[in-house]
């Protein structure tokens, strides 16, 4: 069943790309964006990140990968 208009809240959650130290990259990871912005920018994401790369690996019983950098998808290239 399709939703209602409206129901769905924007800017809830911010998507980044993740790139891991053997070069994997997976795409669009949620984060919710009350936890971004403010003089931290865009750094706690990586520490929600870890911790879902955590509780995955814990799941599949393989280590959790190092990661080498995350970009927010869509932002602007420095």
């Amino acid at each position: 069943m399709a939703k209602k208009p409206g129901t769905n809240l924007k800017g809830e959650f911010a998507f980044f790309n993740v790139v891991y130290e053997d070069d994997s990259q997976r795409s669009n990871r949620r984060v919710p964006a009350e936890l971004l912005g403010g003089l931290d920018g865009d750094e706690p994401a990586r520490s929600f990140i870890m911790e879902q790369d955590r509780e995955i690996a814990e799941k599949s019983g393989r280590p959790p990968l190092e990661i080498k950098r995350i970009e927010r998808v869509g932002a602007k290239k420095k």
